[in-house]
């Protein structure tokens, strides 16, 4: 499994539930293009219509040597699930304040995944503590460090 990209803000503003792994519909120049890690998943959040699940907002660069048929850098792009899977994330979605955020795209052999997870908005306090916890582990080490000096 080689891990090409990582949604770091999305840890940082929500809390994850619930993680899946699915496939994701792309073309041929998307996939060379994310072999050289041009993609962005800033932004990017996934919703169910129709009973398909869809990936909004991904940034996936346009492959220099491709054709005039490149694909759009943030075009809506499928995300492939199972009927049960996609029914089971539409009655967590439906409650208030749940949402689908991508958090990595990686290749597991061959194919290119997305994982996405069922997350809850953090609240602007819990954003502070966890900003206040990071100052306090940084001056502990930093602390540490010195003292070993």
């Amino acid at each position: 499994m080689k891990i090409v990209t990582t949604n770091r803000k999305a840890g940082f503003n929500y809390h994850f539930l619930d993680k899946l792994e699915c496939g994701i519909k792309l073309v041929g120049s998307e996939v060379k293009s994310i072999r050289k890690g041009s993609i962005n998943l800033n932004d990017s959040y996934a919703t169910i219509r129709d009973g398909e699940v869809f990936l909004l907002n991904m940034y996936i660069a346009a492959y220099e040597k491709g054709s005039h048929y490149n694909a759009e850098e943030r075009r809506v792009r499928k995300l492939l699930l199972k009927k049960q899977q996609i029914n089971k994330l539409a009655d967590k979605v439906a409650q208030k304040g749940f949402a689908l955020v991508p958090t990595k795209v990686y290749f597991k052999d061959a194919l290119v995944k997305v994982e996405i997870a069922l997350a809850k908005g953090k609240h602007t306090y819990d954003k502070k503590n966890v900003i206040k916890d990071r100052d306090v582990k940084r001056d502990m080490d930093r602390q540490i460090r010195e003292a070993k000096k």
